[in-house]
């Protein structure tokens, strides 16, 4: 049973006549009225990540007249990011997130003020950058920055908001140190699965839409924490297909103390890999005659194959190349050169190939994105 979660904030100043004017809508809201807008305009949040889930997650924290934001983001606004980051603008691109991101603040609600951060959270900084703050929103896009954010909420006793999204999937959950049965990501997560076995964005694609949706729950969260009312997501972990529009949640609990211990990963076999340039695959395709004919195998998605492929490739996803027991009847004989976008498709695509006894696999180095900057620039980037 979710607990009962007193409010966060203490109410700040009665609000002025344009504040009132503002905020009327939350005001009518049976639980919110007066006082919860107080502790709203008296709150100091801090929002990881001004991506995907950060857009939404600013856009209704400072709507809302949350008083103070802290805005942490190493990165630049990209072209790639405009189909999802709704903050940023055509004209933004290159600019820090976190400077376009305040100015999105400032156009919005001169009640609300930011601080930004440039940078990236880890270990050694978290607890500064997170400290003095009374809720974190967690919109990060990597586990190591994840657990810095949640061992700091931990030290710091400040419960964060978190959430996780690719493609048509994800998970959000609420972590609130010091209540009975408290849990955090590492309850969730207590091993980090290998870079190569979570697929960023930029690997897998997002559907725009769905990071509005969960940022916006997200503020919810937020929102809730701050005036203390309302069932918070703690103890459960909230899972939404919008493929299907279907959600549902499961109960989360501490994980034994068995497990709590757990310092390193698993041992893992390591598979070394020859590595190939994109020049030399260019010039290998220029060769009229080969004892052997190389396969190129191009483990993208079809939309991605659908964008250009390197000339002569057979395309096939890698999860069915996976699926394979064995190599006979899927590939030609000779060996095989694999690539991807970017490459780590490719390494588990060739990795199993191995496994399954292929005598001779590659791997493009750089994969698409390497192709299409050295060999052939007329195919766009994404």
């Amino acid at each position: 049973m979710t607990p009962h979660l007193s409010p966060l904030v203490e109410p700040g100043p009665a609000l002025t006549s344009a504040q009132v004017s503002r905020y009327s809508r939350h005001l009518l809201v049976p639980g919110m009225g007066l006082e919860a807008q107080r502790r709203l305009l008296a709150a100091r949040v801090a929002v990881v990540g001004a991506g995907g889930l950060g857009s939404p997650i600013v856009a209704y924290l400072a709507a809302a007249g949350v008083g103070h934001l802290t805005i942490i983001d190493d990165d630049r606004v990209d072209a790639t990011n405009l189909q999802r980051q709704v903050m940023h603008t055509t004209a933004s691109i290159g600019e820090p997130k976190v400077d376009s991101a305040a100015g999105y603040v400032a156009a919005l609600n001169p009640d609300v003020s930011v601080a930004v951060r440039h940078t990236r959270i880890t270990p050694d900084n978290a607890v500064e950058l997170l400290g003095g703050h009374h809720v974190i929103l967690d919109g990060a896009d990597n586990f190591p920055t994840r657990y810095a954010v949640s061992d700091a909420s931990v030290e710091l006793g400040v419960p964060v908001v978190w959430a996780a999204v690719l493609r048509f999937d994800a998970q959000l959950s609420t972590f609130v140190p010091g209540v009975a049965d408290a849990v955090s990501l590492r309850d969730l997560f207590p091993v980090p699965p290998r870079a190569e076995d979570v697929p960023s964005c930029a690997e897998a694609g997002v559907l725009g839409a769905l990071v509005g949706q969960v940022g916006s729950i997200m503020a919810a969260e937020a929102v809730k924490l701050i005036c203390g009312f309302g069932e918070p997501l703690v103890g459960r972990v909230l899972l939404v297909d919008a493929l299907t529009q279907r959600i549902r949640e499961v109960p989360l609990r501490p994980v034994g103390a068995d497990l709590v211990q757990i310092e390193r990963e698993p041992v893992r076999e390591l598979i070394p890999l020859e590595e190939i340039s994109v020049e030399e695959v260019r010039d290998l395709g220029r060769e009229t005659s080969s004892p052997s004919p190389i396969v190129l195998l191009d483990v993208r998605e079809p939309g991605e194959h659908a964008l250009g492929t390197v000339p002569g490739a057979l395309t096939v996803p890698v999860g069915e190349v996976l699926s394979w027991d064995e190599v006979d009847g899927h590939l030609p004989g000779g060996p095989v050169i694999v690539y991807c976008k970017s490459g780590p498709r490719a390494n588990r695509a060739a990795v199993h190939l191995v496994k399954i006894g292929h005598p001779d696999v590659r791997v493009m180095t750089g994969g698409m994105l390497a192709w299409i900057e050295r060999v052939d620039s007329s195919l766009p980037t994404y």
